[in-house]
């Protein structure tokens, strides 16, 4: 039987208490918005400050949701998300797979520039993508939103790519000695193996897609192609005043996908990040 130190014990259980403090901070604004998002205005207000509702108003939930057209908002953001999600998964692991497992001339030079425009920031992009949309008459549409997925985002190649090179190549030219041309390679033998990879791309697509507020923002101008996100803003400055219980009974319904998303995927996310690692 294995016998642990008291000072061991001590700091291990120092930094338990570290971490769970951490972590209860961490907790604290999403705990507020919950109490806060079952209270009357009333006891929104009132000093001093209530961390246990009462009555508990569930009413809020379905006051907030009827007051803003959240149901179309919950259907466009769906849309974007599986638009988004399909394009990534078309154009990602296809571009990341010739970078990792092809040989052709430029491929180092090609992968080197595609990993230099990671580091170039959106609002340099903003205005020429703009007026590129608006040229092609896609303005107050869902085309500026999800057209770009289809065409690979650099970090999630960079990712997929990682992933590719931890393949053992003995697989593949087992199946080139079998007469398995690359494409039947990446698609019947490498893109089964990269599921981990493509469940945390997955992942941080739908995250990006469902919380982007800036780029509807910007290409949708209105009411019936908003998304979830521009709804709460709209519901926050549109006529009602701040209505805190509604507006925090909203934001609750709309992270809760995101939060049930997390649980049930989070074993495939940190084996993804753990399996990935950087071998170049």
């Amino acid at each position: 039987m294995k016998l642990y130190s008291p000072n061991k014990i001590f700091k291990s259980f120092f930094a338990y208490i570290i971490l769970l403090s951490l972590s209860l901070i961490s907790l604290f604004p999403l705990f507020w918005m919950i109490i806060t998002s079952l209270k009357s205005p009333a006891q929104i207000t009132e000093a001093p400050l209530s961390f246990i509702p009462r009555p508990i108003v569930w009413r809020n939930y379905l006051d907030a949701l009827t007051r803003f057209p959240f149901l179309n908002c919950l259907k466009n953001t769906v849309y974007l998300v599986i638009m988004n999600m399909l394009g990534v998964f078309f154009s990602c692991p296809l571009v990341a797979y010739s970078f990792a497992r092809l040989e052709w001339r430029g491929r180092d030079f090609c992968f080197i520039l595609l990993l230099s425009t990671m580091m170039i920031p959106f609002a340099v992009t903003m205005i020429p993508l703009y007026i590129l949309f608006k040229n092609l008459g896609w303005l107050n549409t869902f085309k500026p939103l999800w057209i770009r997925a289809f065409f690979g985002s650099p970090y999630y190649i960079f990712l997929l790519r990682q992933f590719f090179m931890t393949l053992p190549s003995d697989l593949e030219d087992a199946a080139r000695i079998d007469g398995c041309s690359s494409y039947g390679i990446y698609w019947r033998i490498l893109l089964p193996l990269i599921k981990p990879a493509l469940i945390v791309v997955g992942i941080f697509t739908f995250l990006n897609t469902w919380n982007d507020f800036l780029g509807p923002l910007i290409y949708i101008n209105s009411i019936k192609n908003y998304t979830l996100t521009l709804g709460l803003q709209y519901f926050q400055s549109g006529g009602y005043g701040t209505q805190w219980h509604w507006l925090m009974a909203a934001s609750f319904a709309t992270i809760s996908p995101i939060i049930v998303v997390f649980f049930i995927f989070q074993r495939y996310f940190l084996q993804g990040i753990v399996l990935t690692g950087l071998k170049s």
